[in-house]
């Protein structure tokens, strides 16, 4: 009999464990309100335009997944000149490489953040990345936030310079709303 209890109960939890990494999660749409900014004495400029998709359940967030997608042609430094100079082969490359994208791969919650992993991708160079997100929920919308370097020399963006530093701190706001 009190066998029979312990075997129910073990198979009780493996019942619900198995639900939790199952349940179905949410999909989600990038929505306005975004901002994905780098900072540094000089440039500092962002990106005014992103698109993609989410996938999410609070129940079992380690089950994110994210597709992103940034055209270099929205990135705006308040400069005009220095706007079109990022768009040449020295740079970006805007008419090879029209595209920044990060697509998940794992995730961890740690702390109460959830560390993204995945692979970034600019100037067709394609490197492992962690992106660390604090996630806010408001009814059928989320929003992640966070900071995170970038090295833009290991992506080929510029060549070293005493003007412009290597790494640039990217912060980010990314809304999305349920589709």
């Amino acid at each position: 009999m009190k066998n029979s209890r312990i075997y129910l109960l073990y198979l009780g939890l493996y019942l619900l464990s198995s639900f939790l990494i199952w349940s179905p999660l949410d999909e989600y749409v990038v929505t306005s309100g975004h901002s994905i900014a780098f900072k540094s004495a000089d440039p500092s400029g962002k990106f005014t335009t992103i698109s993609g998709s989410v996938s999410y359940t609070e129940s079992n967030p380690e089950a994110t997944k994210m597709s992103l997608t940034i055209p270099v042609t929205s990135l705006s430094t308040g400069n005009a000149l220095m706007n079109k100079k990022a768009m040449t082969p020295e740079w970006f490359d805007q008419a090879k490489f029209p595209n920044i994208t990060f697509v998940s791969t794992s995730v961890k919650k740690e702390k109460g953040e959830l560390h993204i992993y995945g692979n970034m991708k600019v100037k067709g160079v394609e490197k492992k990345y962690l992106v660390v997100a604090n996630v806010k929920k408001q009814g059928n919308k989320l929003t992640f936030s966070g900071a995170f370097p970038v090295n833009r020399i290991s992506f080929g963006v510029g060549k070293k310079s005493e003007t412009v530093p290597d790494i640039m701190s990217v912060s980010y706001t990314l809304p999305v709303t349920k589709k």
